[in-house]
């Protein structure tokens, strides 16, 4: 935060502090000119005040508690830019990627910082670590598990979920279905290929799928007709005019769909013979794909997970349509 706003922070929580211990002592000290136990003089309903000075015992707590509270604020971070004695922070902050995230992990250990978001990490590795490599790796401890035989363990895919919800849930999917621009990975539609190890390749590595923009190729009425074709292709009704125009434009489509538009997983392009359509298979989305294109990204686990982690994660999600 900015200087102005930090010294604004500082001087409102410690006033405010300093003001609770001004009150209690006041509060503490001044007999309000009537000696202790005697009458104030005001009576409502038959109920008298009597000058009694406040419990010793919630005095004293109060007083403890604005002594913790300055102990607190001077140990840990709370006040503005105040870093605190200990050096302990809840995060790296201002970490924007997992290079940064490392740098600044090593940075931290240098200083001697206590980074708690970090510790915990460590934490968790250390206590659940072992319980990742037994379920993915074979009795020698050296090589995995085939994907398919993980698949067919109920406890592994326990983990397996838990692990899709934390990470993947996002975009696909609690029930894993997708969405518009999301794999449904449930069926047997996969645009990069449905066996164990691509699955694994694809949550390792990520992928980027990017289908060119063809609207100022074709122009309005090439769309059209590529359009047409397109949707002739899963068994639409179509303008047959258009259609037998937009199969000839079809070449520049065929690099990556194939002659018979049934995609490739070499270049993640889909099958545009079936009924599953990625962005939406209406006239109008089908006509905005082709104009504009599509860019979609998915992101890579492997530093993020492990590869241990990624392994049963595969053979969860293989297990979803198998």
């Amino acid at each position: 935060m900015s200087t102005l706003f930090s010294i604004f922070v500082t001087v409102i929580t410690l006033g405010t502090i300093l003001g609770c211990f001004a009150l209690l002592w006041w509060c503490i000290k001044d007999k309000m000119g009537v000696e202790e136990g005697k009458p104030m003089g005001h009576a409502f309903d038959g109920i008298e005040e009597i000058n009694n000075p406040l419990p010793k015992w919630w005095s004293y707590l109060f007083f403890i508690m604005i002594l913790v509270g300055l102990i607190y604020l001077a140990a840990y971070p709370g006040l503005g830019n105040w870093k605190g004695l200990l050096g302990w922070q809840s995060s790296n902050q201002d970490v924007r990627s997992l290079a940064e995230s490392k740098a600044a992990i090593d940075a931290a250990k240098g200083q001697g910082l206590m980074v708690q978001y970090d510790r915990e990490h460590a934490k968790a590795d250390a206590l659940f670590g072992a319980r990742f490599k037994e379920l993915t790796y074979q009795s020698d401890g050296t090589s995995y598990k085939a994907i398919e035989q993980i698949a067919k363990d109920p406890e592994a895919l326990k983990v397996g979920q838990r692990l899709f919800l934390q990470n993947c849930a996002q975009c696909h999917g609690s029930d894993a279905r997708g969405g518009k621009g999301f794999p449904n990975l449930t069926d047997e539609e996969w645009q990069w290929g449905g066996k164990p190890d691509q699955i694994k390749t694809t949550i390792m590595g990520g992928r980027k799928a990017a289908m060119p923009a063809w609207g100022e190729t074709l122009g309005k009425d090439g769309v059209r007709e590529v359009t047409a074709h397109v949707l002739s292709l899963s068994g639409r009704t179509v303008d047959p005019v258009l259609a037998r125009k937009g199969a000839a434009r079809f070449a520049v489509c065929a690099a990556c769909h194939g002659p018979e538009g049934k995609g490739g997983e070499a270049f993640g392009a889909p099958n545009l013979t079936n009924t599953t359509w990625l962005y939406g298979g209406s006239r109008q989305t089908v006509e905005e794909t082709i104009t504009h294109g599509r860019n979609g990204v998915m992101p890579a686990w492997q530093e993020v997970l492990g590869e241990d982690k990624v392994h049963l994660l595969a053979a969860y999600v293989y297990s979803l349509s198998h």
